[in-house]
């Protein structure tokens, strides 16, 4: 009979159908989704598999392994650990002599942190292949996108604080976007578009880190609305947004702009920022 272990802890998991350790595996992933966690490790029989050998080791049967070590960990953490090992890469990168830089390059692709940001955090990990290419932003650049997501990670609460001032210029500024359109502020206008769309993404990413960690979206309330209401709501209201100004129709660009999309963007941030138990 296998025993199972997570993190050097006997698993109360009775089996029932699982023929390999693949079956195992699927029945574990699909038990620790909920809870934000995720598998980093494992080992049959106090020996670790690596990556390149899960392939096989998902297809040996359950009868033939007598104890399996299962190491999870918070997303939070190794999404951290990801990030991590990006930065420092493009640090190398950064230092490096211009021939040294595609092993490097080919290195990052080969790692463990790459392949988690490919499944779980895309867009980083298109700005890192392009950089480590040569194109998009430089390495130098990049590192300064993964401190400010490092930030988010590692102390949301604080990142949530020190957003305010930014937070309310915004709101600021979408209340004066339908005038500036109309006296050809055109560059202003669109980079109060980009500075809301850049604080919309942070405040989605942050409330992604606290449901990571249990924080439950099915009792969060925004302005008397359940969070699912109030956010799909706030999603078409920024697609409306989209239309209005690519058509520029200034006057329903300024409508949503100065009395859907301000007043919401402080509701949002005021209900996130109140979110107690993350510290």
């Amino acid at each position: 009979m296998m025993n199972i272990f997570i993190n050097e802890k006997p698993a109360d998991i009775t089996l029932d159908m699982e023929k390999n350790l693949g079956d195992v595996m699927s029945g574990l992933e699909q038990w620790l989704s909920p809870s934000g966690s995720r598998i980093k490790k494992i080992c049959l029989d106090d020996k670790d598999i690596s990556t390149d050998a899960l392939a096989e080791a998902f297809r040996v049967d359950v009868a033939d392994i007598n104890k399996l070590d299962v190491f999870v960990s918070p997303w939070r953490e190794l999404a951290a650990e990801a990030l991590e090992g990006l930065y420092e890469t493009c640090i190398l990168y950064n230092k490096a002599a211009f021939d040294e830089r595609k092993n490097i390059a080919a290195e990052w692709e080969k790692s463990s942190a790459a392949r988690f940001l490919i499944s779980d955090i895309p867009e980083i990990s298109c700005l890192a292949n392009r950089a480590l290419s040569g194109e998009g932003l430089s390495a130098g650049d990049l590192c300064m996108l993964i401190e400010e997501r490092l930030r988010e990670l590692t102390d949301p609460k604080q990142e949530i604080n020190n957003s305010t001032a930014k937070v309310e210029l915004i709101a600021g500024r979408l209340e004066e976007l339908p005038l500036d359109m109309q006296t050809g502020k055109d560059q202003r206008a669109a980079e109060t578009i980009q500075l809301f769309s850049e604080i919309s993404e942070k405040l989605f990413r942050i409330l992604f880190i606290f449901k990571s960690e249990g924080f439950s979206l099915g009792t969060f309330t925004i302005d008397g609305l359940s969070a699912k209401i109030f956010l799909e709501e706030f999603n078409s209201t920024l697609r409306e947004l989209s239309s209005a100004y690519e058509n520029r129709d200034t006057v329903l660009v300024g409508d949503i702009a100065e009395y859907e999309l301000a007043p919401r963007l402080l509701k949002l941030f005021s209900a996130i920022k109140d979110i107690r138990g993350m510290e």
